[in-house]
């Protein structure tokens, strides 16, 4: 029988745009993960009957209520009080929160309020759940055979109570046999290409074992989930799937489960002891965080210029004058002095550039917003193409960054 939750979000903050809630995306995640299925999401401002409400219609879906927000020691926090109110429940003070919170004031060397001292009243009908990062312990309720949540809404505190406290017990009440998960990471294909290329595989699959498509900025996840009694069985099962679909789409496929495009490059040029550099316009150093949010980096990653505006790309990479008011600064013979002038000047093995039209404005009939030129340089080769993303500023930074690294897999793994 499955098992659904609910996730409510509480604050203005959210609702007014002020506040992106990243709680929920991470949440049923991790949720599914252990075969928890998220039905609904709700967001609701801090007004006593909207929550109230959103409590009792969401007990009448789900079997697992999650709540995060409304927990701190203002008046405006509603969500203590409403449970308590919900479940017919005093507020009482709990010895072992106001021990945590004291202990962590003493850890910070900061004095404990009034305000921070009555966080450790909780609802009598509650089990605390212990909060090792913040102030606000969260909340376990159980009734007529539901269990209703209720957690910080700071991302930091909630996760690490998610992932150390509450996945496990919830996995632990609710989870019959075992799950297994794996995923193949593709780049440089749409998801409807993708699709066409293993429908046959897709449609052999066992009807155990289930199949997503997960896809975002120029990459596609393949999510194989199965379902069993014996976890070695479903690693077995779908490992074999995974190597009876490879052959088809291997020159697609840069990593698998945890694998990130940046890390699996990262890796590919510690091994060939090689270095690298970008040259970038219209990214504006996006390119180089993907590179340097991975430890390590400095061992294979040279540095990066942004050159931005026409007189730096003359004068910090030797594009031609003529040459870029001729073509223009998106061109293929603009890119190509690009990255061949910073893997020079840098003294890299590889240089790649990107010279592009981000929006919302800029473009022309020939060259609209989204037109993007991407290039290669290493001893051997110099390559460029030309790329048509969206009408987007924020995603065209996004797509040509992640298609200018698979550019890099692409011509420097087939040296």
């Amino acid at each position: 029988m499955p098992i659904y939750a609910e996730i409510i979000t509480i604050g203005d903050e959210i609702l007014y745009g002020q506040t992106l809630d990243t709680n929920s995306h991470w949440m049923s995640a991790e949720l599914d993960q252990i075969g928890i299925k998220v039905i609904r999401k709700t967001t609701i401002g801090d007004r006593r009957s909207e929550i109230l409400t959103s409590f009792k219609e969401a007990e009448s879906r789900a079997d697992i209520i999650l709540i995060t927000g409304g927990l701190g020691p203002t008046s405006d926090d509603l969500t203590k009080p409403l449970l308590a109110e919900y479940f017919n429940s005093k507020l009482i003070l709990n010895e072992e929160a106001l021990a945590e919170i004291e202990a962590l004031f003493k850890r910070v060397n900061r004095k404990m309020s009034d305000a921070n001292r009555g966080q450790a009243m909780l609802p009598a009908a509650c089990q605390k759940v212990t909060n090792r990062y913040g102030t606000a312990p969260g909340m376990w309720f159980e009734r007529n055979s539901k269990v209703f949540i209720a957690m910080p809404g700071v991302p930091y505190e909630m996760k690490h109570m998610m992932a150390d406290i509450l996945i496990p017990r919830l996995a632990e009440k609710y989870v019959d046999g075992v799950i297994h998960h794996r995923m193949i990471k593709t780049i440089g294909i749409p998801e409807s290409t993708l699709a066409d290329l293993i429908n046959d595989w897709e449609m052999a699959l066992p009807t155990h074992i289930k199949l997503a498509y997960l896809p975002s900025f120029g990459q596609v996840k393949l999510r194989l989930t199965a379902f069993g009694s014996d976890i070695a069985v479903l690693q077995k099962e779908s490992q074999a799937l995974i190597d009876a679909v490879i052959p088809t789409i291997d020159k697609y496929v840069f990593g698998y489960d945890n694998d990130e495009i940046e890390y699996v490059i990262g890796q590919k040029l510690i091994q060939s002891k090689k270095t690298l550099a970008f040259a970038e316009s219209c990214t504006g150093g996006y390119l180089s965080h993907l590179i340097t949010k991975v430890p390590g980096s400095s061992a294979y990653f040279k540095g990066s210029i942004i050159s931005y505006a026409y007189d730096v790309k003359e004068r910090s990479l030797d594009v031609n004058h003529e040459m870029m008011n001729e073509m223009g600064a998106v061109s293929e013979e603009v890119v190509v002095q690009m990255a061949k002038a910073v893997r020079e000047k840098l003294q890299s093995d590889v240089g790649i550039s990107i010279s592009g039209i981000a929006g919302p404005d800029g473009g022309t009939e020939d060259k609209p917003v989204g037109t993007v030129w991407i290039a290669y340089s290493d001893k051997d080769k110099t390559v460029a193409k030309k790329y048509q993303f969206t009408k987007d500023r924020i995603l065209n930074i996004q797509f040509a960054a992640t298609t200018a690294l698979n550019m890099f897999r692409i011509n420097f793994l087939s040296e």
